[in-house]
């Protein structure tokens, strides 16, 4: 494996950073309950679970 010769500056090593930063997640309103959810995620409301809006399973536990 190569390794550098000399050191990266820190303003090198930042100028590479600078488009590693955290995205916030993309967020769904569900249009039968009206919850915000996660993309691609089940949630609960009420203690049932639902997925793509259709309910999934009753009364489960979270």
């Amino acid at each position: 494996m190569p390794h550098p010769k000399r050191r990266h500056s820190s303003t090198r090593r930042d100028k590479r950073r600078t488009h590693d930063v955290a995205e916030m997640p993309t967020l769904a309103k569900c249009p039968v309950t009206g919850v915000t959810h996660l993309y691609h995620r089940a949630y609960y409301v009420d203690g049932d679970l639902y997925y793509k809006g259709q309910l999934v399973m009753e009364g489960a536990k979270a």
